[in-house]
């Protein structure tokens, strides 16, 4: 892969590559139709957060209504700038980031972005993420409230080194549990996903804190903690020593995490809906994780690659359901056989 995905990036601004006339109805392939959490999805790709913008910025590039859900860039009570550029930078097996996080607060969200989420034609989940406890509670409670309807699930990231100590909430079980049960309470009855991160240490124990703690379903996984150096100027290729890569050389190990995941949380008899999230770029890809348990599929790496990218994967997708003989892709989801 190398630097195409630098060179391809410049694909994210030719706009109007998929975006039909108005008016014009896309084909729906009822194959692909799931359930996540409760809420119905046309088919199982979401893109992940941070990768679509807040939600309307992707629409410029491909139809909203090519996902079955986007989520938001990850929202803090207060703004964020996020790090020192350079935040991304392209490696032979992916891409490597440290964004930090930035967006534009809670307030300026619910008041200038949350209304623009209305006309897209998709299921729409909110990304939560904070410093402390109390921070995800307020995000949550605003979430949570009728106005903020337009969000149908919400997804807490606490998988991204942000915690006043500089742990992350998603590397102690006891920290989880805290947080998730906290905003279980502020969201109400809406549903909620939980983010885990593939660094963390034994992420089935993990995982199966956050479902006792509330969670409704979970997202396997985040980047990988990694580095990249330029032996020239040895320094380090983006604006932080390190940060999290991306992509297909991290997909086999998503894949095992979230196998080791279903695998336990059906032990423990708290099965969940899972979203598999990491090197997503094919429709092989996508039916990977829907083999090992997951029931959405998430996009990010590949939307940057190229925006066309859920097209063809749906498509690929919804003939490979066809060719396992299955009516509905809900039946192959767990079908791994080892």
């Amino acid at each position: 892969m190398g630097h195409e995905v630098g060179n391809k990036l410049i694909r994210w601004g030719q706009r109007g590559r998929d975006v039909p006339p108005s008016g014009t109805l896309l084909p729906t392939m009822s194959r692909l139709a799931t359930t996540l959490c409760g809420v119905s999805l046309r088919n199982p790709l979401i893109a992940a957060a941070g990768t679509a913008g807040y939600g309307p910025e992707i629409a410029e590039v491909i139809a909203a209504s090519r996902f079955g859900a986007i989520t938001t860039k990850s929202i803090t009570r207060e703004s964020r700038v996020g790090n020192t550029p350079w935040r991304v930078t392209d490696l032979p097996g992916g891409m490597l980031n440290a964004i930090g996080l930035a967006n534009v607060g809670l307030d300026r969200f619910l008041r200038k972005t949350l209304p623009e989420l209305e006309d897209l034609d998709t299921v729409m989940i909110g990304s939560i993420a904070g410093h402390t406890i109390e921070d995800y509670v307020e995000v949550a409670t605003a979430f949570g409230d009728p106005v903020a309807a337009v969000l149908k699930l919400v997804e807490l990231n606490v998988s991204c080194p942000n915690t006043a100590s500089g742990q992350q909430f998603g590397d102690d079980p006891r920290l989880l549990a805290d947080v998730v049960s906290a905003c279980r309470a502020a969201l109400g009855s809406k549903p909620m996903l939980v983010k885990l991160s593939p660094g963390a240490a034994n992420l089935p124990e993990l995982a199966l804190a956050a479902v006792r703690a509330g969670a409704d379903g979970l997202t396997i996984s985040n980047t990988v903690p990694a580095m990249a150096i330029d032996p020239e100027t040895r320094r380090s290729k983006i604006g932080r020593a390190s940060g999290g890569l991306s992509g297909p050389a991290i997909h086999p190990v998503a894949v095992k995490i979230l196998h080791e995941i279903h695998a336990r949380l059906g032990e423990a008899q708290c099965q969940v809906p899972l979203v598999g999230l990491g090197g997503v770029l094919s429709w092989a890809d996508a039916a990977e994780f829907t083999l090992v348990g997951a029931t959405g599929i998430g996009l990010g790496t590949a939307l940057f690659i190229d925006p066309r990218a859920p097209r063809k994967i749906e498509r690929g997708l919804d003939a490979w359901v066809g060719r396992q003989g299955a009516t509905n892709i809900a039946e192959l989801i767990g079908a791994f056989e080892a």
